[in-house]
């Protein structure tokens, strides 16, 4: 019985709001009727009669162990990519649709290869890419774009084609600024790859992709993640060009974030004005720790899949679960835990700043361990800098959704489709 609740309650609602690639009008229902907070309710309760471990999921033909404890979050990530692979067989049949070189579902010594090459390329272990510059420069213009061309308004469709227009001049260059069609061939894979093996692969449809892909990354405009690319020697096997759509995916994550973060500062009063102080800091350190918390609301990756490789054993050993089974994490749920996370529905960014999170294991908007997003520190880049540029030009107001508001309790699932604001100022 509590394995059929975890999969109503749980799983399906997450696989129909779109794993890969967000459902809009599901998103729509989703937050209406707040479908994280049961959700989150149930696993609490599953806790509590289970205690510590990994709760056994009865699945015919499958070993599914839900992550419970926050304790056992930490080690399941730290243990990537053994014994707990991120090459799960549902996230390989998922991504393997427009991916199927990216370093999250390859496996072995070629898995090391791509990982450090997404490291080199995208900079990872530093918080301000060498083209930070160049992020600035382009954020400035499509903002002031964005807002010319949107007076007084401001919603998720305007944002969004921004948004894809920076990330395109970023990773490709100027040239691909308003090549739709790419990223548009992008989102029709993606949205097969939301129904996994249950869906045949377009592969003409990939085939073009790749080879637009291809193209784009040929012509390694300077300033662009192309360029990087190029300067960049890959080892045989790399595949670099292969690594690029799941920075895209990234990035489209990313944006949903940054809308977000935009509401909650339109909403709260004492981060807004931290905010704007935080403007003339090259490093946007209080911007980054609002898209940081932002994402722990609302996670863009609600699930964290690891297979194991190898036996391993639980609960002081009384327990070992068998190689091949995949330990489910599901992140709002340690995210919004009161229990464990006394700011679970607030929005707290000071946490990221003032060590608390260090106590918090699970908190983990971009994973963690050796299979953390890589791509981390230039993300934060991108949105803060945008952030950055709206505050600096206009002052908000949100007007929809009405569940965001100034009350303390921040709703448990947040429609970013559905995010509407009319902005007043003057922008130069």
């Amino acid at each position: 019985m509590d394995t059929a609740r975890v999969a109503a309650e749980v799983v399906a609602p997450t696989l129909a709001a779109g794993v890969i690639k967000r459902r809009p009008w599901v998103m729509a229902v989703a937050d209406r009727f707040q479908w994280d907070r049961p959700a989150i309710s149930l696993l609490r309760a599953l806790h509590a009669k289970y205690g510590k471990g990994p709760l056994r999921l009865r699945i015919p033909g499958r070993d599914i162990a839900l992550v419970l404890d926050p304790g056992d979050v930490e080690r399941v990530l730290e243990g990537s990519p053994s014994p707990f692979t991120p090459a799960s067989i549902e996230k390989r049949a998922a991504l393997d649709h427009f991916q199927p070189h990216g370093v999250l579902i390859t496996g072995g010594p070629r898995r090391a290869d791509r990982r450090r090459y997404n490291e080199r390329v995208l900079e990872s272990d530093s918080p301000r890419h060498s083209l930070a510059g160049r992020v600035t420069a382009v954020v400035a213009e499509e903002t002031e774009w964005l807002l010319t061309h949107n007076p007084g308004r401001l919603d998720w469709v305007a944002f969004n084609e921004m948004w894809w227009r920076v990330v395109r001049r970023l990773v490709f260059g100027d040239a691909a600024r308003d090549d739709v069609s790419t990223t548009a061939l992008l989102d029709s894979l993606r949205k097969r790859a939301n129904w996994a093996y249950l869906s045949p692969k377009a592969r003409n449809r990939r085939s073009a992709f790749q080879h637009r892909l291809t193209e784009l990354l040929d012509r390694a405009e300077a300033g662009s993640l192309a360029a990087s690319i190029a300067d960049t020697p890959a080892p045989e096997g790399v595949a670099a060009a292969g690594q690029v759509p799941h920075w895209l995916f990234a990035f489209d994550a990313a944006g949903m974030s940054t809308l977000r973060t935009l509401a909650l500062l339109a909403t709260r009063q004492r981060q807004a004005a931290k905010a704007m102080d935080d403007l003339d800091d090259e490093h946007h350190r209080y911007l980054r720790a609002c898209v940081l918390d932002t994402v722990r609301l609302w996670p863009t990756t609600p699930v964290l899949l690891r297979e194991s490789t190898e036996p391993t054993a639980w609960n002081g050993d009384s327990e070992v679960w068998r190689a091949g089974t995949t330990f489910f994490v599901f992140t709002p749920y340690f995210h919004r835990d009161p229990e464990t996370v006394p700011f679970a529905d607030s929005f707290e960014p000071e946490a990221w700043l003032d060590g608390r999170i260090e106590d918090y294991p699970a908190l983990v908007p971009f994973s963690a361990g050796p299979a953390g997003c890589p791509g981390e520190n230039l993300v934060l880049l991108v949105t803060s800098t945008v952030l950055a540029e709206l505050l600096r030009r206009a002052e908000y107001r949100l007007l929809a959704p009405r569940s965001l508001n100034r009350r303390e309790t921040l709703p448990a699932t947040l429609d970013n489709f559905g995010l509407r604001f009319t902005w007043f100022g003057w922008f130069a």
